[in-house]
């Protein structure tokens, strides 16, 4: 794959421009022509549309609270257009609100509302997004423009401003939903010309640019694009400019060559380009209208041969395997000549080594790379040792990738120094020029082990879809001649994981779906905040974190006192109740808990479930208590309210209705016996001033304190105080509320005036009953 002599080149620029000026006097001597190539030109694009469904906003607080949308861009497209479409509902709840929304080629961005800090070692690059003010008086709808898009998979995340930390009852305070879908138009080429490597490709330019595409095979070290024997109808320059790549966001690596000055040719160098790719080429006239010109576009590739540092050792452990013939002349044929350290193969230079990867794939978002013969890899100084990373699976970029460094300090001297680069799409291997591990199109990350730090640690959270690699070299800047016979063994540890450290002890490592597609992250807890739940900065300390426990827990032993007055009571059934309530909630917030304050002797989803079944049985047990209706009827009605508040759990278990509307039934049922009574003794009931004065108004105030509490007061800040606030005046208004013994247990005084087989019995609430 080399390239001809200078003196060739030149020739044939002449030949070829020649060709080229006929060409261009015969187009402009056939004008209809000309106008029926315009038209040909405006036919080759075509539009299509794509859209998802929409989805309601939140607003942000983690990375789950943000809306994922996720497409494909088609190959050959030339403009990419984002229409998006932002309202809300017609609830006059709604006020006006900023939406963000952030975009980002090959994976999700990774986006930081909040301003924390991430991981130490961890690479973010700073999102492309845009902000969309959303009121009653402007219409929620933008638009985003990428002009060239590189194709594959692009996402959309959109969501609203941080969250107030306010811990809102579902259903319970007024809601306003914000509604975002974006559509895609896609423009693209229906016709692309194909450039050969090597070959002279003819073109005459009008009004509209030329669409070409070459494809890079592996191992190509060098793309050089050059526009020979350049000529115009109306100026003596090559107005042309040639545009190379996709924009892909937030980053774009786009190279432009413009050719407008008198040389018949120029030329654009491209080192290590994406390797495995169909490479864009779009080529556009700057003369103008009327004016044309003619050109011959040709490319040539450099490539280098690799070694492979395994194939020996396969060869030399696997005699009872069989092998492909076409793979083994692959192969044994560099083997063959002299690979040296300074030798070449053919025409192509020996610019890398090597060593074949294993994938071992453990769970959803989770692999293991190592080399194929252990975890070493040998560095030299004269050409870079490379491992290439399979994340083109369309669902590894939902994790993070996670690579560790670790060499012997005894083999790094002190002016010695290994370097490592991390690229997508194709390898950094120009160590000796330059060390900013920059592609042709991809800005990598760079790596050092040296004398005094002998690791060296890298997180990429959600890396790209592409094959990535990392490149290795020896490193003597003071001494070059040092590294010459030097050899520095490097441990390389790389996984991807759903998440960081599984998020740490104050984090929950979720994982989210989009449709088909599977994303994590970190929910984290006790005020850490962060990427990976790391920054402490508001995070609670583990004394704080012992008292919010011990305050969720023991005021829960409150209900011991409606307990006590249950028992003495005789009210054996709203005991039970009461004690089953105490027990459930007090292990469900111990199990609530993160980090070191924490305890389960059940499931959480089991422990959720029943505190809350039994704070809402206790509500329905207490209301129909006070109601003072007949043993069986209470009884049957304690039974069927206890399964309804279960089912309506394990439909909406945060719904405010799983309360409030048993709660609600059960006050019709108590108000209605009430003015029952009320009518039939034509007295208000209860009759006793101090059973209103000492029992039924501080236990309703105390429950009217609670609920405002639990509706409008509680935050996340607050929530350790408030809530336990709220086990304590709960627990206090059943103790008050409750009625006093049933009439059959209480004390009789009886009358004498009837027949000795009736009396006339009354009780200290002034029912009268005829016993026998």
């Amino acid at each position: 794959m080399g390239r001809a002599g200078a003196g060739t080149q030149v020739t044939a620029a002449a030949v070829v421009g020649s060709l080229l000026l006929l060409l261009l006097l015969l187009a402009q001597a056939l004008p209809a022509a000309a106008a029926g190539y315009s038209k040909r030109s405006e036919a080759r694009l075509v539009s299509e549309h794509f859209s998802q469904a929409p989805q309601k906003l939140s607003f942000y607080s983690w990375y789950g609270s943000a809306r994922l949308f996720h497409f494909r861009v088609p190959p050959d497209t030339v403009l990419l257009r984002w229409l998006l479409h932002m309202s809300f509902d017609s609830s006059s709840t709604c006020t006006e609100t900023e939406i963000t929304v952030h975009f980002r080629y090959g994976a999700p961005p990774v986006i930081n509302p909040l301003g924390t800090s991430f991981p130490d070692n961890t690479i973010v690059q700073s999102s492309f997004h845009v902000r969309a003010l959303l009121s009653t008086l402007l219409l929620g709808n933008t638009t985003v423009n990428v002009s060239h898009p590189a194709p594959g998979d692009w996402f959309v995340v959109a969501h609203l401003p941080p969250s107030s930390q306010k811990i809102e009852v579902q259903g319970f305070a007024p809601s306003c939903a914000y509604l975002f879908q974006p559509d895609m138009l896609v423009m693209r080429v229906v016709k692309v010309t194909i450039l050969e490597p090597d070959v002279p490709l003819p073109q005459i330019l009008g009004t509209h640019p030329s669409y070409l595409k070459i494809f890079i095979p592996e191992y190509t070290q060098e793309l050089r694009l050059e526009l020979q024997g350049c000529v115009s109808n109306m100026s003596l320059g090559c107005p042309v400019r040639l545009t190379v790549g996709v924009t892909t966001l937030p980053s774009n690596f786009q190279k432009v060559l413009t050719c407008t000055g008198s040389n018949l040719s120029c030329h654009l160098l491209l080192r290590t380009p994406p390797w495995g790719q169909w490479l864009q080429v779009m080529v556009e006239n700057l003369g103008g209208p009327h004016v044309s010109v003619a050109f011959s576009a040709e490319a040539a590739l450099t490539a280098c041969w690799p070694r492979s540092m395994t194939f020996q050792h396969l060869v030399q452990n696997s005699t009872n395997q069989s092998y492909d013939a076409s793979a083994n002349q692959l192969f044994l044929r560099p083997a063959q000549q002299d690979l040296s350290r300074s030798g070449g193969i053919g025409n192509g230079s020996f610019c890398l080594l090597s060593y074949p990867v294993i994938r071992e794939d453990t769970d959803v978002l989770s692999a293991h790379f190592q080399p194929l013969d252990g975890v070493l890899v040998l560095v030299y100084s004269d050409r870079p040792s490379v491992m290439q990373l399979r994340l083109n699976t369309g669902m590894d970029s939902g994790g993070s990738l996670i690579i560790s460094l670790r060499s012997n300090k005894t083999e790094i001297t002190n002016d010695t120094l290994v370097l490592a680069c991390v690229n997508a799409a194709s390898p950094f291997l120009n160590f000796n020029a330059s060390l900013n591990c920059t592609t042709a199109f991809f800005q990598g990350y760079l790596l050092s082990l040296n004398a005094s730090s002998n690791t060296a640690n890298l997180t990429i959270p959600y890396p790209e879809t592409d094959n990535w690699y990392l490149s290795l070299q020896l490193m003597c800047p003071e001494s070059p001649e040092n590294c010459n016979q030097a050899v520095v063994r490097v441990q390389t540890t790389i996984y991807l994981v759903p998440c960081l450290k599984d998020c740490g002890p104050y984090g929950q490592c979720l994982l989210l779906r989009r449709y088909g597609y599977l994303y994590a992250g970190c929910n984290c807890k006790a005020g850490w905040r962060g990427w990976s739940c790391t920054d402490n900065s508001t995070a609670q300390t583990v004394a704080q974190q012992r008292v919010a426990t011990l305050l969720l827990t023991l005021s829960n032993l409150v209900f011991l006192a409606p307990i006590a007055v249950s028992v003495h009571r005789a009210f054996l059934m709203e005991a039970s109740v009461y004690l089953y309530t105490m027990f459930f909630s007090t292990f469900y917030h111990a199990c609530d808990q993160p980090g070191e304050a924490v305890l389960c002797i059940l499931n959480y989803d089991t422990l959720q479930h029943c505190d809350f079944l039994g704070s809402g049985v206790s509500a329905w047990v207490t209301i129909l208590s006070m109601a003072r209706l007949k043993t069986v009827l209470k009884h049957v009605l304690f039974l069927l309210g206890t399964l309804f508040i279960a089912m309506s759990l394990q439909l909406n278990r945060r719904g405010v209705w799983n309360m409030l509307g048993p709660c609600v039934f059960a006050f019709v049922i108590m108000a209605s016996m009430w003015v029952y009574r009320c009518g039939h003794r034509r007295q208000c009931y209860p009759t006793s001033w101090q059973r209103w004065a000492f029992y039924l108004l501080p236990g309703i105030s105390m429950a009217s304190v609670g609920i405002t509490i639990y509706a409008s007061l509680m935050t996340s800040d607050n929530y350790y105080y408030t809530h336990s606030i709220w086990h304590v005046l709960l627990a206090g208004s059943v103790a008050f509320l409750l009625p006093p013994r049933d009439e059959k247990a209480e004390p009789w005084s009886c009358s004498q005036k009837l027949p000795c087989h009736y009396q006339i019995c009354k009780n200290d609430q002034d029912e009268l009953y005829t016993v026998t």
